[in-house]
């Protein structure tokens, strides 16, 4: 074992001096920033419309966390991770997008989907509706004007397919906000309403998530449905695990493509060895709950029952591809955002770097003249990175430096969350992290405010965009307008087939109106569509 270790620290030695060298003479900075100059001006606008549409949404990905994360990939591999890459931060296009609530300046995963999917900024905690739905407010949800669509339905209006991955529950927040309309994000199953309904009894014209997912459009016309959740969908008994006290969602689901589909295979699987072994390219529809809630961290997960985030969206990605009139898929990395809440920076970067997997896969199973591809986060985390360690020091570890109470302290900390980083005694002062175990998976990184759970942060957060139209995610802006660039993009309208009405549909674009629209965007931002 001990051999192992010094020859790994041999090799990463090794790497270092010789990339030392490299960076001391200035020819190496002049050239590479020369020639990654040269690459980008020679970017062409892909002005045509996009046949698919995925984005990928790096739950509490902050900008901190893709830093970390780089760096903790290149340690991994015995490199110098500071100049490493995540496989998105490579894609053509970048951009930040502002994620508060109507309600909030931090925003939660509810009232961020609604607006990255949906087009529309709304309160803290609510999906699917309009501000005028306050959390937890039953009745006024109800009306038609207080409810919004999202790309899904959009999608779905223009003879699309559709579909949503997720290592959370597939009624968690963020999915949600692809196809359910509710003022609470809490009410996934008929149990949760009736638990976190605050006394109200005036619940009966709700919806609880997981229904409007299988019963309601769009969800039930997803080819799609991958993640954790299980038991939201069953109905409670004596050998069940299942929440619900109504009927069994699963049977209900089956019932209903058997009805409406009777020619088409439809699939309900609970373990990856069930996902490996279904040829997608036969499938038309499956229902993959692999865990009864959330799926599990990759450190600490069963990768005999459960898949990874990699293998749910390849899976599919190839379910979709047959589809003639292409498809919009949802894939989320949940897990980050829940590891950050618990301060386990190292899970947190780990699940960012599966997040990365799934990117890549998703990239080589594309095209990148018909696929666009948005990598984004819904909202930021309080983790931050200070310190001055030195060059290549372990990002999970201690900075080396020492503060004005004589001890050191960890590159990676966060601004309140649950681990306890002062004493309750008389003197008070900081607990030595140099006698804590750093290594471990779930090690709580330490935290100024101490709170049963870290909290979201406020910052502003990445968008990476890749393929037809991805020029229109560049810059600062709402991150509504997401939703909306992404059907401006594939063509198709935020208004129902029926409607007569202009005032926010988006009309597709023939190839001159894209190519000018395109010109007048770059030309705001400074960039003349000569240098690309």
């Amino acid at each position: 074992m001990w051999a192992f270790v010094v020859c790994v620290l041999a090799c990463a030695l090794q790497v270092f001096i010789a990339t030392s060298a490299q960076e001391s003479d200035s020819k190496f900075w002049i050239e590479n920033g020369k020639r990654m100059l040269e690459e980008r001006s020679k970017l062409k606008l892909r002005t045509n419309q996009a046949k698919n549409v995925i984005i990928f949404l790096g739950d509490g990905m902050s900008l901190t966390t893709l830093t970390a994360a780089r760096i903790y990939k290149g340690q991994l591999q015995n490199t110098t991770g500071e100049s490493e890459h995540l496989s998105f931060e490579q894609f053509p296009f970048t951009g930040i997008s502002k994620t508060y609530c109507v309600n909030s300046q931090v925003a939660d995963s509810a009232c961020s989907a609604t607006a990255y999917l949906c087009g529309v900024k709304t309160n803290k905690a609510t999906i699917g509706v309009t501000s005028n739905v306050l959390l937890g407010d039953c009745p006024a949800s109800v009306p038609e004007e207080h409810r919004v669509t999202s790309i899904m339905q959009w999608a779905q209006w223009a003879g699309k397919a559709t579909g949503i991955v997720t290592t959370t529950r597939v009624t968690h927040a963020s999915p949600a906000g692809g196809y359910a309309q509710i003022a609470h994000r809490d009410w996934e199953s008929d149990k949760d309403m009736i638990k976190t309904s605050g006394g109200q009894t005036n619940l009966t014209e709700c919806e609880d998530i997981a229904r409007q997912l299988i019963t309601k459009d769009p969800g039930r016309n997803f080819k799609v449905i991958m993640g954790g959740g299980r038991d939201n969908f069953m109905k409670q008994g004596i050998n069940s695990t299942g929440k619900r006290n109504d009927e069994d969602l699963i049977q209900n689901w089956k019932n209903d493509k058997k009805t409406r589909f009777g020619d088409k295979v439809a699939k309900y699987i609970t373990t990856r060895e069930e996902l490996m072994n279904t040829d997608m390219s036969k499938t038309d529809f499956v229902l993959g709950l692999f865990h009864q809630s959330h799926l599990d961290y990759r450190l600490k997960s069963n990768f005999e029952k459960q898949p990874t985030l990699q293998e749910m969206t390849r899976n599919a990605i190839q379910l979709l591809q047959k589809e003639p009139n292409g498809y919009v898929l949802f894939v989320e990395g949940g897990l980050i955002d829940k590891a950050h809440h618990a301060t386990w920076a190292r899970i947190a970067l780990d699940e960012t770097l599966e997040f990365s997997k799934a990117v890549s896969d998703a990239v080589a199973l594309t095209s990148e003249d018909d696929t666009l591809i948005v990598v984004t986060s819904d909202h930021a985390h309080t983790m931050t990175m200070a310190g001055y360690p030195k060059r290549n020091e372990n990002i999970l570890g201690l900075t080396n430096s020492i503060s004005t109470d004589n001890m050191t302290y960890t590159t990676l900390s966060y601004a309140n969350g649950p681990k306890q980083s002062f004493t309750n005694d008389s003197t008070c002062h900081r607990i030595n992290v140099t006698s804590e175990d750093l290594k471990k998976i779930d090690y709580a990184y330490p935290s100024l405010v101490d709170l049963e759970d870290e909290t979201h942060g406020g910052d502003d957060v990445m968008v990476f965009a890749r393929g037809p139209m991805s020029h229109l995610f560049t810059g600062n802006y709402e991150q509504n307008q997401i939703a909306l660039g992404m059907a401006m993009a594939a063509g198709i309208s935020t208004n129902p087939p029926t409607s007569t009405s202009n005032s926010s549909a988006i009309r597709p674009f023939n190839l001159a109106g894209q190519t000018v629209f395109a010109v007048l965007l770059l030309g705001l931002i400074g960039i003349s569509r000569s240098s690309l």
